[in-house]
């Protein structure tokens, strides 16, 4: 099973120094960006097509793509900006990428602003992880020290900087306009789209907006070429991602595979769930993303096959819960988020998801009916496609998908007057059927 793994970006992870120049050279650091420099911009492009590499935020969009949608001749400055505002619950890839090695997204960064022809990049990151903050800056101090960043890098003719930039903390600034605003000093909500970033982005001037992952996965595409990268995943979803296992799992943590990878697959990897339970339900892309129970365990884990099976393959944040876990309880703690995190620009989000919290919070007190909870999908439905950004449409995934597949457990709360994985609340039940 071993041979499934295909460690990359967390390939030194485990070794003192892989955050340094020194670590990230002698494992053949910056030996891609001579090569993008020896060529066109247009032909870096190009590269990036050709390995089919999708964004690995949770979009899936093509990045070559992307990059090539930054206009031409516009006499306008062009900018690359870093998603590293990682706050989906259930993400984890991007910190350990940021903190075991961030010269690789240095390197991706500087190709990639060769590639559109931006000469300043900023990296967004969150400013309560305060160690990763450090470090990233860290890297971009050494990479300017050694030449890779400042004017004429490596006698290129190319100059770059890049700025790392602590964000204030709030989830809805992970969408990509919202950060756009957070950066330029306003509070961080989304924009109309269209314009789109590529037309109209920082500053009203053309800007790629990429994740960690992506951007630090083209060094590797550079360097080995795209047919290598494409020859691993699937027809559709090419090459190998990180996949963040957390929850009742015996080894949690990264696990760097090709796309296409079942959770069947990395169970086995990872030592299966914990001694003596088993799978109920779990996620294939983060909280936002409906939820999957064991009938999907070999659902190859890719944009199309997940899509296929109801849900979508987002950041790859695989969370397992087993049979001690209820899931109304778990549904009501990532709405209850959400609720917090919304930015209130717009009705549908702002207002439905304190309604959803309120009935969410009813029946797993038990106090609600069944057609209350037909009430609670209504309403999920009146907020999906209606709010200004997926936050909304983020609350109906795992509300509607929970009651889809535990429909059950959620009228067995009103039958018992609680929670049944409450002792109390079982206690109680079991004693009043007694007695009936």
């Amino acid at each position: 099973m071993k041979a499934i793994l295909t460690p990359e970006l967390s390939a030194r992870w485990d070794e003192p120094d892989s955050f340094t120049l020194a670590g990230y050279k002698r494992a053949g650091g910056y030996q891609a960006l001579p090569k993008a420099l020896a060529i066109s911009p247009g032909q870096v492009i190009q590269t990036l097509k050709d390995s089919a590499l999708r964004g690995r935020g949770g979009g899936g969009f093509p990045t070559g793509n992307k990059w090539s949608f930054i206009p031409q001749g516009d006499g306008k400055p062009h900018y690359l900006v870093v998603n590293a505002d990682e706050s989906e619950p259930g993400a984890c890839k991007d910190m350990p990428t940021l903190l075991g090695n961030p010269h690789a997204l240095i390197e991706g960064t500087i190709i990639a602003c060769y590639a559109t022809k931006a000469e300043r990049a900023f990296i967004y990151l969150r400013g309560e992880v305060l160690h990763v903050l450090r470090r990233v800056q860290h890297a971009v101090d050494e990479a300017r020290a050694a030449g890779y960043l400042g004017n004429n890098i490596l006698g290129s003719g190319f100059s770059l900087e890049i700025v790392v930039h602590a964000g204030a903390g709030a989830y809805i600034c992970g969408e990509e306009t919202a950060l756009l605003e957070s950066l330029e000093g306003y509070r961080g909500q989304p924009r109309l789209k269209p314009p789109f970033p590529a037309i109209e982005g920082l500053y009203s001037c053309p800007t790629v907006v990429n994740n960690v992952e992506s951007i630090a996965t083209v060094p590797y595409i550079l360097s080995y070429g795209p047919a290598q990268f494409a020859s691993y995943g699937t027809e559709r979803s090419k090459g190998f991602g990180l996949f963040s296992l957390s929850g009742h799992v015996t080894r949690p943590g990264q696990y760097e595979a090709p796309l296409g990878i079942t959770l069947r697959e990395l169970l086995e990897l990872a030592g299966g769930m914990r001694l003596g339970h088993r799978l109920k339900f779990w996620t294939p892309g983060g909280s936002s993303t409906p939820l999957f129970t064991e009938e999907q365990l070999d659902v190859p884990l890719d944009y199309e096959s997940v899509a296929a099976a109801g849900s979508m393959l987002g950041t790859r944040s695989l969370q397992l819960f087993d049979e001690t876990t209820c899931v109304v309880r778990v549904a009501l703690r990532w709405t209850q988020f959400y609720e917090h995190e919304s930015c209130g620009k717009c009705t549908p989000c702002r207002e439905g998801s304190y309604w959803a919290v309120q009935l969410l919070d009813r029946l797993e007190r038990g106090q609600a009916s069944e057609a209350e909870l037909d009430k609670l999908l209504d309403l999920c439905d009146n907020i999906t496609g209606r709010s200004f950004c997926l936050l909304g449409d983020s609350i109906q995934a795992p509300i509607a998908s929970s009651a889809k597949y535990f429909r059950d457990e959620y009228i067995e709360h009103q039958l018992r007057g609680g929670c049944p994985f409450d002792p109390a609340a079982s206690a109680l039940f079991t004693s009043e059927s007694l007695v009936g």
